[in-house]
């Protein structure tokens, strides 16, 4: 049932029609008509924006102009008032079934890192960007509105109103592509991985010492103790081969594993979960590389070409060297079961590998960028589509629409790496932010805000770490949400301002200066939640540096008050209007989880324990009707659930039933009715509290 309901959680990002397009959309400006009071915006053959003018034609004037900077354009005009006053545009945006709303201005923008689960309705929104057609919209100089109406399986539409003195509305194709400088950014032809990406890696655990026993352990702790939760896969890391070089000494495994490679698989994925693997592009076997000179890149005297940490370079412009290095490992690993790929050592490949040599490819007229792509290619056709694959690490722009998900930063968990390239996670690829260590101080913010992101969430523990309370943490973060970002700039962008040079590296010895870094000023993180029933707003905080929080800041509306809920602490913080102030985090947890719902006169929802979304992973359907409050929820065996209810003065509960699972506690604490109950399988309960 569990695996059921996340299935159909995310029914709804599947691409079609519009997203059928697999040429890519021309890159020029847009088609722009005024007839009488109305405006159409058009593109490739589609209106994308219809609107009426509030204004007729003499009451103001019309200004175009279309800039072209080395092939990323810009298509601006603007509508100005004559007559004193104001304008108003009101009409719709239309795109394919992954155009979304957000921000595209950073000078004007927010300093949240934002993102949202469905369509964001947040009243930041000026702009709407259209990721499979890779274009985007925005309105500048006014007041304005964008808010989803239509989701079909052929496009979405939004309506608009702006209003201002002055409208200017601002046109971009090729956004990704051109203005954000990702060359090789073409979603017309891939769809990002939607599904969870959440599991356990050996790596920090263990480091190369992992052996066969550690494994066993681990996937039976996890497949007890977080795979009922949502975690899916148990990832080997370095340790359990007998050398980097050629299939053989990957396939055949060291004396770590005794039972070898497809027995470890299969123990895996008789826990009920997936099993992962390390591989690395380097090349250490001299011997070998010698006696096999044409699968490399040569030097000047003619020799396989050696780099520090890829060691021999493996040629991916040479047929050969795929189907003799790359293809028999890959389809081995496939043909065994395993389900998720971490290739490492790619940066030193590019790097060290073919940018430092250079010469080698332009003696031969090849694209060294291109003898990269083939040889992740070649990974990607023989794991296959359904199974991830991860790019490491650090930013590879060279590998967009062919790897799932990009370690962004260094090693290790990088909290505010997530701030530095967040407008790419889940339109470019999904953002890796490292390996989760559950230690005190760390591991709540750092499970919160990958979970809260969108991003890879995967656990580095040995064992024993997995009966403490500090899997709490895991337990209430995952699985993951597939989520879209809030903006299409990077809100801290001094990485992804760099991004050109990666063409220009020659080592990658530590992070360049593209690369996310640990270090960013931003620490406040916003997880929109849109349901059909309700739409209700997060606020990870993970640090003090603001004491106090304005409604419109945040995108919701000031005229209205909102109840705030602290999902770790289970603390009720009240109702406010316009602002409110969250407190002191309590230590244990060293962040907050706010969850902010718009009050209503009549008993209501305001948090679960499930999920740090309170409610929008398992709660599918909610109402209010005739005095009855009634939801639908689908529980994790042997898990106590409570649902917390905030209950407004006058309104007192008659009863509260629910089938297919045990009420064990009931209490009003204040305005708050906690209600607690328990199945003893995973299963899909109604239940319904009658006032």
């Amino acid at each position: 049932m569990f695996r059921k309901v996340i299935l159909l959680f995310f029914t709804f990002l599947s691409a079609s029609l519009i997203d059928a397009q697999t040429t890519a959309p021309p890159n020029r400006p847009a088609l722009v008509s005024i007839t009488g009071n109305q405006l159409i915006i058009s593109y490739d053959g589609q209106n994308i924006f219809t609107a009426t003018i509030s204004h007729n034609p003499d009451e103001y004037y019309f200004r175009e102009i279309k800039d072209d900077a080395e092939g990323a354009i810009s298509h601006s005009f603007s509508l100005t008032a004559t007559n004193g006053k104001p304008l108003t545009l009101e009409g719709t945006i239309t795109g394919s079934s992954q155009s979304f709303p957000c921000e595209e201005n950073r000078f004007t923008g927010s300093t949240y890192i934002r993102h949202s689960f469905g369509l964001s309705h947040s009243l930041l929104n000026k702009a709407v960007y259209d990721r499979k057609r890779d274009w985007s919209l925005s309105v500048e100089q006014a007041s304005v509105q964008i808010v989803p109406v239509e989701q079909t399986q052929d496009k979405n539409t939004f309506s608009i109103k702006a209003s201002g003195s002055e409208i200017c509305i601002l046109f971009k194709p090729h956004y990704y592509q051109k203005h954000r400088d990702l060359t090789m950014f073409e979603p017309w032809n891939y769809d990002v991985w939607n599904k969870p990406v959440v599991g356990w890696s050996s790596w920090y655990a263990f480091f190369r010492d992992v052996n066969e026993k550690d494994v066993q352990q681990i996937s039976d702790v996890l497949g007890e103790k977080l795979r009922p939760f949502g975690l899916q896969y148990i990832q080997i890391d370095d340790g359990y081969q007998q050398e980097m070089s050629y299939p053989e000494m990957w396939l055949n495994w060291n004396q770590q594993f005794p039972s070898g490679m497809k027995a470890m698989a299969s123990y895996i994925s008789s826990r009920g979960l997936k099993p992962g693997i390390w591989t690395n592009v380097a090349f250490e076997n001299k011997e070998y590389a010698y006696s096999h000179k044409s699968l490399f890149v040569r030097d000047e005297k003619d020799n396989p070409a050696w780099g520090r940490w890829v060691n021999y370079v493996m040629d991916g412009s040479n047929p050969a060297t795929l189907e003799q290095l790359i293809k028999p490992l890959y389809k081995e690993y496939s043909e065994a079961g395993w389900k998720y790929y971490k290739l490492d050592a790619l940066r030193h490949l590019m790097y060290e590998g073919y940018n430092s040599n250079n010469a080698y490819f332009a003696a031969r007229n090849i694209d060294r960028v291109e003898a990269f792509r083939n040889l992740v290619k070649a990974v990607r056709n023989e794991t296959g589509n359904d199974n991830f694959l991860l790019a490491c690490w650090g930013i590879r722009p060279e590998l967009a629409g062919i790897a799932d998900g990009c370690r962004i930063g260094d090693d290790g968990f990088g909290l505010r790496t997530l701030t530095q390239y967040n407008s790419f996670n889940n339109v470019v690829w999904r953002n890796d932010p490292d390996h989760i260590e559950l230690k005190e101080k760390v591991a709540f913010p750092a499970c919160m805000v990958t979970s809260m992101t969108g991003s890879l969430f995967m656990l580095t523990d040995k064992p024993p770490v997995y009966e403490t309370p500090l899997i709490e943490a895991a337990k209430r973060s995952i699985p993951v949400l597939f989520t879209m970002p809030g903006q299409i700039y990077d809100i801290d962008p001094s990485c992804s301002m760099y991004i050109n040079r990666v063409g220009s590296q020659l080592s990658g010895s530590g992070p360049r200066i593209f690369d996310a870094r640990y270090t960013s000023p931003y620490t406040h993180f916003i997880l929109e939640i849109n349901k059909p029933y309700e739409n209700w707003l997060l606020l990870g905080r993970t640090d003090e540096s603001r004491k106090s929080f304005t409604f419109a800041e945040l995108g919701l509306d000031p005229g209205k008050e909102y109840n705030v809920f602290e999902f770790w602490a289970k603390k009720y913080l009240g109702t406010f209007k316009n602002s409110f102030e969250p407190g002191i985090p309590d230590p244990y947890y060293n962040c907050q989880m706010l969850c902010i719902r718009e009050k209503q006169d009549h008993p209501q929802l305001i948090a679960t324990s499930r999920h740090i979304s309170c409610g929008g992973l398992e709660v599918s359907d909610l109402s209010w009707n005739v005095m009855h409050l009634e939801g639908n929820s689908s529980l994790v065996g042997k898990d106590e659930y409570s649902i917390y209810l905030y209950e407004p003065e006058g309104f007192s509960l008659k009863s509260f039933r629910c089938d297919r699972a045990d009420v064990i506690a009931n209490k009003r604490e204040d305005s708050i009715r906690i209600i607690t109950i328990l199945s003893k399988t995973d299963r899909e309960v109604n239940w319904v509290a009658e006032y």
